[in-house]
């Protein structure tokens, strides 16, 4: 494999897990192709187009967010990824462990995304109480390295 196409498509991933920490609807949308898709989860109603995707990641810019990349694999034009994201609200924080797919245009541009993962995997901590996961629910901090009411996803 062609080592800058790797080196791009690990850059995107690292880049897309900062900015769901962090970052704006449109900054996240901004690391995709004008027509990729998105699926979040597999088996929702997939959204079409950079304006979908804006609105879609628009929906978390609330949220107190955390994120850390945990692992990544790049094959050809495709990465697969499992990260941690934590969102805070004031009834508490959810911590949800997803494994990602992408593909990669030429430019290094999101096409695709799936993300594999289902309400049973979040783990809920309400508020006051200690999350086992050490990660911080600070608005922005992010880690690129190698049932009680429950917030809302935008999922």
């Amino acid at each position: 494999m062609n080592e800058s196409v790797d080196r791009r498509i690990r850059s995107t991933v690292e880049a897309y897990v900062e900015r769901v920490g962090s970052g704006t609807g449109a900054e996240i949308a901004a690391l995709y192709a004008d027509d990729a898709t998105l699926e979040d989860p597999v088996g929702s109603e997939p959204k079409v187009g950079r304006a979908a995707i804006t609105a879609f990641y628009e929906q978390i810019e609330p949220m107190r967010r955390s994120t850390e990349l945990l692992a990544v694999r790049v094959a050809g034009d495709s990465a697969a990824f499992h990260f941690r994201i934590v969102t805070t609200a004031p009834e508490g924080a959810v911590d949800i462990t997803p494994i990602d797919v992408m593909t990669f245009d030429g430019e290094g541009r999101v096409t695709s995304m799936r993300a594999y993962w289902a309400p049973q995997d979040a783990r809920f901590t309400p508020a006051g109480q200690s999350s086992s996961t050490g990660t911080s629910s600070g608005k922005g901090r992010n880690s690129v390295a190698g049932s009680a009411r429950r917030p809302s996803w935008p999922r």
